[in-house]
C-alpha cells in the first residue's frame, strides 16, 4: 500500500479504526476473530492502527480495546504507527496536582494495556473547555522530548483551537469526522492542516456505513450502536440521501469497485494529507476498505464526481444532534 505523512510519521494511506471490536456497532466479535482481523489488515499492508482508552466502556470496561489491540499488534509493534487517545476530566487534574501528572497517569495506563512503552501518536480525544489547550500542548511537548510519544494530535477541533495548540507544540495530526456527507472541515481545518504540515485523519469516512450502500430503511440497529442516533441513518434521511448513493454507485460500476472504495478513493484523491481510518468489525469489509488504495480516479473522473457531489443536498448532518458543534467551523 502507498504511504502518507502525518508530519514526521509515515503511515499506510488507509488506516484502521479499531473501536468496533469493542463497542459502537452492536454486538462485537469474539477476541480471536478480532485479533485475526487486525493481523490480516497488517498482512495486507495497513501500518496505522487507531484506538482509545475509552473504547469498550458500553459493553466491557474502559481499556478493553487497548488491551485487544495491544495483544494483536504485539508481534509487529515496531513496524506500525499506533495511535491512542485520552480524555481529561477537570476534577482529576485537581486530585493529581498537575496536568502533567494526570496525562502521565493516563498514558502509563494505556501503554500497559497496549503492551508497549511508547505511543507513535497520542491524541487529546475531546477538548475540555476548563483546561487550556496550550497547557495540554506543553505537556505533549515534554512527552515528545522524553521519547514517550513521537507525535501528538487533537480530535474534533476547529481551526482556532488547532492554531493555538500548534503554536506551543507542533501538531502531527487532527482526527475529525469527514466523509462525503460530513464536509464542514473542508472550510478551514483541512486547509490549515495542509498549510502547516499537519495530517488530517478522517474518522467515519464511509459515514457509519451509509456510503457502502448496505444500509437500507429496513436495517435494524441494536444495543450499543451509534447508528441509532446518527441522523443520516434515520429512515427519511436514508431515502433523501439516495442521490449520493446513486452517484457513487455509477462510479463503482465503471471502476469495478464497491461504493465504499469509491468514497475512500474520492477522499484520497481530493487531499494528499488526509488518511481515512474506516472502522469495521467484519474481516471482509476491513480488507475491502483497505483495498480502496487500488481504486484510482483519473483527474477527469474525480473532477466530475466532486462537482456532482457539491450539487447534491445532504440531509441529516451530525450537527443536527449537537455532535461537537462547538468545534466545527
Amino acid at each position: 500500500m502507498k504511504t502518507r505523512q502525518l508530519r514526521d510519521l509515515t503511515v499506510s494511506e488507509i488506516g484502521m479504526g479499531c473501536m468496533g471490536f469493542s463497542h459502537g456497532y452492536g454486538k462485537v466479535p469474539d477476541e480471536d476473530y478480532s485479533i485475526e482481523a487486525i493481523r490480516k489488515a497488517y498482512d495486507y499492508g495497513c501500518t496505522f492502527f487507531d484506538t482509545a482508552e475509552v473504547y469498550g466502556m458500553q459493553q466491557f470496561e474502559k481499556g478493553h480495546n487497548e488491551r485487544l489491540v495491544g495483544k494483536a499488534i504485539e508481534p509487529f509493534r515496531k513496524e506500525i504507527i499506533l495511535a491512542t487517545k485520552l480524555h481529561i476530566d477537570t476534577d482529576e487534574v485537581k486530585t493529581d496536582g498537575s496536568l502533567y501528572n494526570t496525562i502521565r497517569r493516563h498514558f502509563e495506563a494505556s501503554m500497559q494495556k497496549l503492551r508497549t512503552d511508547y505511543a507513535d501518536l497520542y491524541y487529546l480525544h475531546r477538548i475540555n473547555p476548563d483546561i487550556p489547550v496550550e497547557d495540554v500542548a506543553d505537556v505533549m511537548g515534554r512527552f515528545i522530548k522524553d521519547g514517550l510519544i513521537r507525535g501528538w494530535g487533537l480530535s474534533m477541533v476547529n481551526k482556532e483551537l488547532l492554531e493555538r495548540a500548534n503554536k506551543v507544540t507542533p501538531v502531527s495530526a487532527v482526527q475529525n469526522i469527514y466523509s462525503m456527507l460530513d464536509r464542514d472541515y473542508e472550510k478551514k481545518v483541512i486547509p490549515y492542516c495542509a498549510e502547516n504540515n499537519i495530517g488530517f485523519v478522517a474518522f467515519s469516512p464511509i459515514a457509519s456505513g451509509f456510503l457502502s450502500g448496505k444500509v437500507t430503511t429496513e436495517t435494524k440497529f441494536g444495543f450499543d450502536d451509534v447508528r441509532t442516533w446518527v441522523p443520516q441513518m434515520k429512515k427519511e434521511n436514508i431515502i433523501a440521501n439516495q442521490p449520493v448513493l446513486d452517484l457513487i454507485s455509477s462510479y463503482a460500476n465503471q471502476k469495478n469497485a464497491t461504493n465504499a472504495q469509491i468514497a475512500l478513493a474520492w477522499m484520497l484523491k481530493k487531499y494528499p494529507h488526509i488518511v481515512p481510518i474506516p472502522g469495521s468489525k467484519n474481516q471482509e469489509r476491513i480488507l475491502e476498505n483497505l483495498g480502496a488504495w487500488k481504486t484510482e480516479l483519473t483527474d477527469d473522473e474525480f473532477e466530475a464526481l466532486d462537482a456532482a457531489l457539491s450539487k447534491i443536498a445532504v440531509h441529516g448532518s451530525r450537527k443536527d444532534v449537537g455532535f461537537a458543534t462547538e468545534y466545527i467551523d
